[in-house]
């Protein structure tokens, strides 16, 4: 379904995970994906090499969105190379497997930046975009977390993902007198890179037992994603969907 036809879309932190996922998904539905990331370049290659195999396009653009400096030169480089922006996808982010014993300053600092921070700068840039346009769509991808807190530490993690749901209402009102949208996915435990390195395989499986549906497939959330960019949701806005396999229920 090309749902998603000359649209352009900027996902952050797209060079695995959710964010591969998300922005494979989105190529899949006729948009033009540019795929950002901040250290891997071979990685967001791949991404891009997978996206052009199946007959969708994508470009790779190095930016650190945790960055002010850098943030503001991947949206001129958006502008030049297409002069317009038509999705964004907060997705750039981070944990660590600390407990608020163990947090030192600069580990609550990196995860504060690489979360949250990177969302209101990316969404400030695209917000001025979309004001112009008199439209657009933002989603936040935050997490179950966001909503009930996290079970095992990540104080640091559960406090970014509980500050982009209230970002992101807060610019769901801001932005609907110019036709733009602002929604969130919270997503529950899903099979990333990202999962097995915080918890490993007996940390997985020990939450997977708890999960009515077990763990989630990227699949799942690119689908929930595309569905919130595309306009059959044009009526929703400052909404957060809840992909957790029936994890957490409210």
């Amino acid at each position: 379904m090309k749902n998603l036809e000359n649209k352009i879309a900027l996902v952050t932190g797209a060079s695995r995970g959710l964010g591969r996922g998300i922005a494979i998904e989105l190529a899949a539905r006729g948009a033009e994906v540019i795929v950002n990331y901040n250290g891997s370049e071979s990685r967001a290659a791949e991404v891009v090499k997978e996206i052009a195999g199946a007959g969708g396009k994508a470009v790779k653009i190095q930016a650190d969105v945790s960055d002010i400096g850098s943030v503001n030169h991947l949206f001129e480089e958006i502008v030049l190379c297409y002069g317009r922006l038509d999705i964004l996808i907060n997705n750039a982010g981070t944990s660590q497997a600390k407990d608020i014993f163990d947090i030192g300053n600069d580990d609550w600092m990196r995860i504060i930046n690489n979360n949250l921070t990177s969302g209101f700068y990316c969404s400030k840039k695209a917000m001025e975009i979309f004001r112009k346009q008199n439209s657009g769509r933002i989603v936040f991808i935050s997490s179950v977390v966001g909503l009930q807190g996290a079970l095992y530490g990540h104080i640091h993690y559960a406090a970014t993902k509980s500050g982009q749901l209230g970002m992101m209402r807060t610019l769901a009102r801001t932005a609907a007198p110019y036709n733009i949208t602002v929604n969130a996915i919270a997503p529950g435990i899903i099979e990333t890179e990202l999962l097995l390195e915080i918890h490993g395989e007996e940390g997985i499986k020990k939450i997977a037992d708890t999960i009515p549906l077990g763990l989630g497939k990227v699949k799942d959330v690119g689908n929930a994603v595309a569905f919130l960019c595309s306009d059959e949701s044009s009526y929703l806005t400052g909404i957060t969907i809840d992909v957790n396999g029936g994890m957490y229920m409210h």
